[in-house]
Order: structure tokens, then sequence, then C-alpha cells
């Protein structure tokens, strides 16, 4: 369910200015992602875990917070990062 460290620093690596970049926005939203992926995975495997259920809901709204926050911000590098995460159609 969890991402591994390697998994990690790639992602800091591909979406972060620099390798110690780990606050930035477009990071933490790679991140979310990511674990939002693998969660909704093993939610299809176990339907009735609520708990990781109630998780994902609040990985969820804190993703949108942050893209929220980077459209205000920066809207071009907010459309950049959908299209490269693939999260809206």
């Amino acid at each position: 369910m969890s991402i591994t460290k390697d998994e990690k620093a790639a992602l800091i690596k591909e979406y972060g200015e620099n390798a110690n970049d780990t606050g930035s926005t477009s990071v933490q939203v790679a991140i979310l992602t990511t674990q939002i992926r693998n969660l909704t995975e093993h939610l299809k495997t176990y339907k009735k875990d609520h708990h990781s259920r109630r998780g994902l809901l609040k990985m969820v709204g804190q993703r949108r917070r942050l893209l929220r926050y980077l459209k205000k911000e920066d809207a071009a590098k907010h459309k950049a990062l959908i299209e490269k995460l693939g999260i809206r159609k």
C-alpha cells in the first residue's frame, strides 16, 4: 500500500527542483497520487476495509487542496502537473 523509499526518491527527483525538494507542491501532489493509486488497487481486493477507505478520502482531499493552491499560485505549472500525472481527463 505505501510507497518505498526508492519510489519516493524517484518521484522527488522527477517532480522536484533538486534532490532535497520534498516540500514543494508538485512533489507532494505526485507522492499523494502514487499513494492514492496504490490504495485504490488495495481497496479493489479488500472491499470492506473501511479504515483504509477513510485514509484514501483524506488523501484525496489533501491532494485537492494542494492542487487548488497550485492553480491559484501558478496556473501553467498546475496544468502541466495534471497532464503529467494523468489525474484528470
